[in-house]
């Protein structure tokens, strides 16, 4: 009961922090999307170069997010940038290549051969059958991609309130150092239905990019 009405008295400071969560993650995906699919589709022309870009992000997974904040932190203190939002955004944008760019070689790759035959034989250039025939036919899963980025950083960015990047991480971090559970559980259950709203709402995203053949 009293979790409930902290709730109620701080919705205000909830929302706000909600929209610094957003702002981190929203700026961090959107930008792993412009150079992450780029790149998947690069590298689905070449295996050996595949495999090195995949195995370089997959590493990049498994640094731990605190570990990475505190390695970026000097780094970006040469440009006055080493706590707040702009670590916090380079951090989500680093977690987030792994999915979307592994999705989006496994889509391209994967694509029926036959399919990129027809292309050729209707006269489509590279960079036509990439639009109009590629892309199209490989956006659920990279929007499959997107989800998971999506979801994995936005517990990633409750973190960064370690770093003065704000978000809904700050609850959890004064929860913590004041000893106060109401904090603790409001700063825990908003990331939890931030990113099961995320989810679904990207879910529907999906749905509606994806070519109405290619739902059933």
């Amino acid at each position: 009961m009293e979790i409930l009405q902290y709730i109620i008295s701080n919705w205000a400071l909830i929302i706000s922090r909600t929209g610094e969560h957003l702002a981190i993650v929203g700026v961090a995906v959107g930008l792993a999307l412009i150079t992450g699919v780029p790149i998947g589709v690069a590298i689905s022309q070449n295996r050996r170069a595949a495999a090195v870009t995949l195995y370089a992000a997959s590493i990049l997974v498994t640094i731990p997010s605190i570990a990475l904040f505190g390695i970026m932190i000097p780094i970006l203190s040469l440009v006055g940038q080493g706590i707040g939002y702009v670590p916090a955004v380079i951090a989500v944008l680093l977690y987030s290549q792994l999915p979307i760019i592994r999705n989006t070689y496994t889509a391209i790759s994967n694509l029926d051969p036959a399919l990129r035959e027809a292309a050729r034989g209707m006269g489509l250039t590279r960079m036509q059958r990439l639009r109009e025939v590629e892309l199209p036919i490989a956006i659920p899963v990279i929007m499959v991609g997107v989800r998971m980025a999506v979801v994995m950083n936005i517990g990633v960015t409750a973190i960064a309130a370690y770093i003065g990047a704000g978000g809904l991480g700050a609850f959890i971090l004064r929860g913590i150092s004041q000893t106060d559970p109401r904090q603790l559980v409001t700063g825990a259950l908003a990331v939890s239905v931030l990113a099961i709203i995320a989810d679904f709402g990207l879910l529907g995203l999906q749905r509606l990019l994806t070519s109405p053949g290619l739902r059933k």
